[in-house]
C-alpha cells in the first residue's frame, strides 16, 4: 500500500493509477441514475457532468462520497470497472447511522451533484488459481467488481451470499446469471451460513474474500485458522477496536510548518492536527477508508486502523491520524 489517499483528478485530466495515494482533489459528479435493488439499499449511478472520463479502478476500490449535506461516506464500487464514463454505489439505508445513507435515500435525487474523491483501494484482488468469495448482506458491493474480474481472468471462483432475507439482499438478479457458481442463502430459509463447510479444505491456491459485518468476519477468522495467513482477505465497515498503547499525552511534529501539537487523551491526532490549523482531509474517522493516510517520519505509530496489514504496520512509515495514536512520546508527520 503506498502512501496518500487517491482522490479524483479534476474533470480533464489524466486518469489517476487507482490505489492509496495521490491527489486530494475531490471533483464534482451528477447523480444521473438512482434505483432501489432490494429493501433499504440503492444504487446510484455517478457521471462527469460533462461527459468527460472518470478515473479507472481496480476492483475493491471505493469512492468518498461527499453529500450536499456535508457528510462525508465511503462505499464500495460495484458496477462496471471498464466503463469510463459512469461510477455505481449501492447505499445501505443505516437505522443507527449518522444520517448520511438517510440523506441518500430521503432526499438525494438524479440531477443533483455530490462531490467525490477517490477511487481508493484497500481490499485489492490478487492473483491467484482460484477465489472464494464470501458476502454479508450489503458486503456483496465490493465483491461484484471481484466476481467479474476472476470470469474475465478464466479464474475458478465460487460465492456464498448471506443475508436476514432474499428481499434484502441487493443485485441478486445480476449474480443469477453465473448459475451454481453463486450460493444464496437467506438466514430466514437457510440459517446462519455453513463457513466450513463452502470453505473446504485449506488450499493454498486459494484466496478467501470476505466483506460484511463483523460477527461475519470474526467468523470467518476461526473457520480459516488453518489455512495459510495470507489467504484470508477481509474488509470491515467498523474498525475493530484495541486498547491504545499508551494512555498519556504525546507530541506531534508538524514537518512542513515546523508546529509541534500535543495530543491528549480522548483527542484524535486529527483533531489536534486540526485545532492547529492543518487541515487533513477525512471522511470515516473510524480506521476504514484510508481517507486520512499521513506518512510519518519519525517516531513509532500505534495503528489501530483496519487497513495496514502486518508488514505495513511494522514498516511505521504511514498512519491513520483518525484513530491511529502514538507507541512513544513523539511523532512527527509529513504535515
Amino acid at each position: 500500500m503506498s502512501d496518500a489517499g487517491t482522490l479524483l483528478a479534476p474533470p480533464g485530466t489524466a486518469p489517476a493509477v487507482p490505489g492509496r495515494g495521490a491527489s486530494t482533489t475531490v471533483a464534482t459528479l451528477e447523480v444521473v441514475g438512482k434505483a432501489t435493488v432490494a429493501e433499504d439499499v440503492v444504487a446510484l449511478t455517478l457521471a462527469d457532468p460533462d461527459g468527460r472520463r472518470l478515473p479507472d479502478w481496480t476492483p475493491g476500490a471505493h469512492i468518498d462520497l461527499v453529500l450536499p449535506s456535508g457528510d462525508t461516506r465511503q462505499y464500495s464500487l460495484c458496477g462496471d470497472r471498464f466503463d469510463p464514463r459512469t461510477y455505481r454505489v449501492a447505499v445501505l439505508r443505516e437505522r443507527d447511522g449518522r444520517g448520511g445513507s438517510a440523506y441518500v435515500h430521503d432526499t438525494l435525487r438524479a440531477g443533483d451533484r455530490v462531490g467525490v474523491g477517490g477511487p481508493r483501494n484497500n481490499f485489492p484482488l490478487v492473483p491467484s488459481e482460484r477465489y472464494l468469495f464470501v458476502a454479508g448482506g450489503i458486503g456483496i458491493t465490493p465483491l461484484l467488481p471481484m466476481v467479474a474480474q476472476a470470469e474475465v481472468l478464466g479464474a475458478d471462483w465460487r460465492l456464498l451470499y448471506g443475508g436476514r432475507r432474499r428481499a434484502s439482499m441487493a443485485f441478486l438478479d445480476e449474480l443469477a446469471r453465473h448459475g451454481e457458481r453463486v450460493h444464496v442463502m437467506p438466514q430466514d430459509e437457510t440459517g446462519l451460513l455453513d463457513l466450513p463447510s463452502f470453505l473446504g479444505e485449506p488450499d493454498p491456491a486459494t484466496k478467501v474474500y470476505c466483506c460484511g459485518p463483523g460477527p461475519l468476519l470474526d467468523a470467518m477468522g476461526v473457520a480459516c485458522t488453518a489455512w495459510p495467513p495470507t489467504a484470508l482477505r477481509t474488509e470491515r465497515f467498523v474498525a475493530e477496536q484495541a486498547a491504545p498503547v499508551r494512555s498519556a499525552p504525546f507530541e506531534v511534529e508538524l514537518a512542513r510548518t515546523g508546529a509541534t501539537v500535543t495530543v491528549e487523551p480522548g483527542t484524535s491526532v486529527l483533531e489536534a492536527v486540526g485545532a492547529a490549523g492543518v487541515e487533513v482531509l477525512s471522511s470515516c474517522r473510524q480506521g476504514t477508508c484510508g481517507t486520512c493516510e499521513t506518512t510519518v517520519l519519525a517516531g513509532v505509530p500505534d495503528h489501530r486502523d483496519s487497513i495496514l496489514d502486518d508488514a505495513e504496520r511494522a514498516a511505521g512509515d504511514c498512519m491513520f491520524i483518525c484513530v491511529s495514536r502514538a507507541a512513544d512520546d513523539r511523532l512527527v508527520l509529513d504535515l
